[in-house]
């Protein structure tokens, strides 16, 4: 099942944004490769650090200020979520780490 936040989020210069998926009603842990589809239009993507964080608090990195200055993040990570169990708030937090270029979080979905 898929989970999505389809709500545009701004992200400014040296700024961070966070982005809530709520899941509930599920039992058990999240899988060993959960599919995290990210689609940021952003320039200079270099600029940006992506984490997941789960329910629990536990961060897990997903883009962290590579790819210089190509534009946007558009793509499906593979994570590790084995000893997470599904049901809680999960967001994709967003780091603008420096000035000049600007973007935004237009979704973002987690596949259980």
């Amino acid at each position: 099942q898929t989970y999505s936040n389809t709500t545009p989020f701004a992200i400014g210069d040296n700024t961070t944004i966070n982005s809530p998926i709520a899941v509930s009603g599920r039992t058990g842990n999240a899988g060993s490769a959960v599919p995290v589809a990210v689609n940021i239009t952003h320039t200079y993507k270099g600029d940006l650090k992506v984490d997941l964080i789960a329910p629990d608090g536990s961060v897990y990195v997903l883009h962290n200020r590579t790819g210089g200055s190509t534009d946007n993040i558009i793509q499906t990570f593979s994570v590790n979520l084995s000893t997470e169990a599904l049901n809680g708030t999960w967001n994709l937090r967003v780091n603008d780490n420096a000035g000049g270029d600007t973007g935004t979080l237009n979704s973002w979905s987690i596949t259980f």
